[in-house]
């Protein structure tokens, strides 16, 4: 069965992807190897940021308007392997969350695309 639905309206809207948002955020915040990118981080800002972001990501009515990504985490030194483990975290809690497989592989395409603007370059470079 298909339906006409967008993955925002299958999730259950906004109220749904704050929850997620907050699992997300109790779930990288309690990773020790995570914790430290969020020291000192406004985080209620982070989170609403993050809200508007998913909801865009799922097709949510408002597009996300915040900071560029890659400008946002310039200068964190986000690893590959860091990176990683946030997605991890995010498709867990989705998964938690009852989402279904097409709107994860959604995420997770989404997550591989922006990649490259979020993880940090090596400090090397070959010239």
């Amino acid at each position: 069965m298909t339906t006409s639905l967008s993955y925002y309206e299958q999730v259950g809207g906004a109220p749904a992807v704050r929850t997620v948002v907050d699992g997300f955020y109790v779930r990288v915040l309690d990773d020790a190897d995570l914790r430290p990118y969020f020291a000192g981080v406004d985080m209620p800002r982070l989170k609403r940021h993050m809200v508007v972001l998913l909801c865009s990501v799922l097709g949510g009515p408002e597009p996300y308007e915040g900071r560029d990504l890659a400008e946002a985490h310039r200068g964190m030194g986000i690893t590959p392997e860091h990176y990683a483990k946030v997605g991890e975290h995010l498709l867990s809690v989705l998964r938690e969350a009852g989402v279904g497989d097409e709107i994860l592989q959604h995420v997770v395409l989404t997550l591989n695309k922006v990649e490259s603007s979020i993880v940090a370059e090596p400090a090397e470079t070959a010239d």
